[in-house]
């Protein structure tokens, strides 16, 4: 079992950063890829980007792909999005998940747990 406390989100102008963080408990973090996901008027939860359980390997949706950046410090068990140059239609709840697979995936069907979300406003 994996808990999931997001946190560093904000209102922010367009343009400007924001860091999200992800704290996880549970002793498998380690051996989990990780994502970040958002919901969208046609999906519930849309991929946003995910990363492998060592940190070697990423992948990003095509809407964040040079803007945002997303890491792992297995040492404090911990996932981040680093999320620059952002826009309004970046508006939206942040949810971190730990995935039932070690390496990456952009489907919210390989993900078991969740967090609370994290929420994020970017005014134009």
């Amino acid at each position: 079992h994996v808990q999931l406390v997001e946190s560093g989100g904000g209102l922010v102008q367009a343009g400007g950063s924001l860091r999200l963080s992800c704290a996880a408990a549970g002793r498998t973090f380690n051996t989990r890829a990780m994502g970040w996901f958002r919901p969208a008027p046609t999906k519930e939860r849309e991929f946003v980007a995910t990363i492998n359980w060592s940190g070697s390997s990423t992948s990003y949706a095509d809407s964040v792909l040079g803007r945002f950046t997303i890491s792992r410090d297995n040492s404090k068990n911990t996932v981040y999005l680093q999320m620059n140059n952002l826009k309004p239609e970046d508006t939206a709840v942040y949810y971190c998940a730990a995935a039932s697979q070690s390496v990456l995936s952009d489907s919210a069907l390989k993900y078991s747990y969740w967090g609370q979300g994290t929420q994020v406003t970017v005014s134009s």
